[in-house]
This record gives C-alpha cells, sequence and structure tokens, in this order.
C-alpha cells in the first residue's frame, strides 16, 4: 500500500482565472500560473517532503497539468489519461452563471453534462487512480485538474463522487491523502502555503 498521494492541481490558466469550466480544451498556464507550479516545485524539494525522489509521478496529458508538471522538476513524469479533466461536453467554457441562466438549478455533481461525462463516469477514471495508489509500494504523486481531483479525494475515502462538490481546490495547490488507523483519510486539502 503507498505511504500516500499527492495531488497537485494545475496553475492559474485564463480560464480558471475567470471561472470557465475547462475539461478538454488544451490552454496553457498563465505567468502566473508558471510561477506559482516553481514555487510548489520548490517547496516539493525542501527538507519536509526531500524532492519526493522515490516517488512514482504521473500527469495528465494536457499541457495545464503537465507544464506544472515540469515548472514544479518533475519532467520524468509519465503522462495518463485517466487523469484528464472531467469531459464538460456541451457546457466546456461557460461559466457557472452562464450555465445556471441556461439550466436553473444544474449541478454538475449530481448532473453530469450533455455530451460528456457523468459523475459516475468521472468516479471510474478517479477509482482506477485509487487502484493503482493503493498498489504502489511508495509514494505517488499526481499533476492534474480540480473537479478530477475532487473526485478522486471523495473516492479514495470510499464515497460518492459527489461529495467532491465539498472539497475546494484551488490552482497550483497541494493535497496529500493516507492512511489513519488503516483507513483511508484526508492528510491535507487545498494546501497553498507556498504561494505565499
Amino acid at each position: 500500500m503507498a505511504a500516500r498521494i499527492l495531488l497537485v492541481r494545475h496553475g492559474q490558466t485564463e480560464w480558471s482565472l475567470s471561472g470557465r469550466h475547462t475539461g478538454r480544451t488544451d490552454i496553457p498556464l498563465t505567468d502566473e500560473g508558471r510561477r506559482t507550479a516553481v514555487l510548489l516545485g520548490e517547496r516539493l524539494a525542501g527538507a519536509a517532503w526531500e524532492g519526493l525522489r522515490d516517488a512514482e509521478v504521473r500527469t495528465s496529458p494536457l499541457r495545464r497539468a503537465a507544464d506544472t508538471c515540469r515548472a514544479a522538476g518533475f519532467a520524468g513524469a509519465k503522462e495518463w489519461d485517466a487523469l484528464l479533466e472531467w469531459d464538460y461536453g456541451d457546457y466546456e467554457g461557460r461559466t457557472p452563471a452562464q450555465l445556471q441562466e441556461l439550466r436553473p438549478g444544474w449541478n454538475i455533481w449530481r448532473d453530469g453534462v450533455p455530451n460528456g461525462e457523468s459523475p459516475d463516469d468521472v468516479a471510474v477514471r478517479a477509482d482506477d487512480v485509487v487502484a493503482w495508489a493503493r498498489s504502489a509500494p511508495r509514494d505517488v504523486l499526481v499533476f492534474a485538474h480540480g473537479h478530477v481531483l475532487r473526485t478522486l479525494g471523495a473516492r479514495w475515502l470510499g464515497l460518492p463522487p459527489s461529495f467532491g462538490a465539498s472539497l475546494r481546490l484551488d490552482p497550483a495547490s497541494l493535497s496529500v491523502l493516507g492512511w489513519a488507523y488503516g483507513e483511508p483519510a484526508i492528510e491535507r486539502w487545498n494546501d497553498t502555503g507556498h504561494l505565499g
């Protein structure tokens, strides 16, 4: 069983800054996104984390996650489609306010999206990541996206994907999932202390 799984949400993009749902659109980091990825890397290289020298590292293939991974000092990470962001289908690029006008009461965690993924679809991918992490002989580190990582947090705990709605996740944040008394636990969540 892995000692822990460390989750990193990618750095800021123009769409994360404006609140637009960014699923499979492959947009770059902003300058601020690159700067915070470097700060995260400096934190992980420090004594508390010992550079995670022995960690197995994987990243979403979308460039905002892969570029965050590289800027943080993990250029050798393996890309993995299971870490792709939620496919927002017809709602790609829209803000929550626009979606509430279009479909009052809509909630992605309950309703999914037309021509995209349902919460259960994303949970299947998250379960693959959880199974891989739990079978790893050492720490694992993943770089991915807000909604898929929130789903992963829920599934690590054995909860339905809808629990992800309760797990806020900011750009360039660090979260750690581990164990307490032999049970899956959240050790830290949405930690942005490295951003000052």
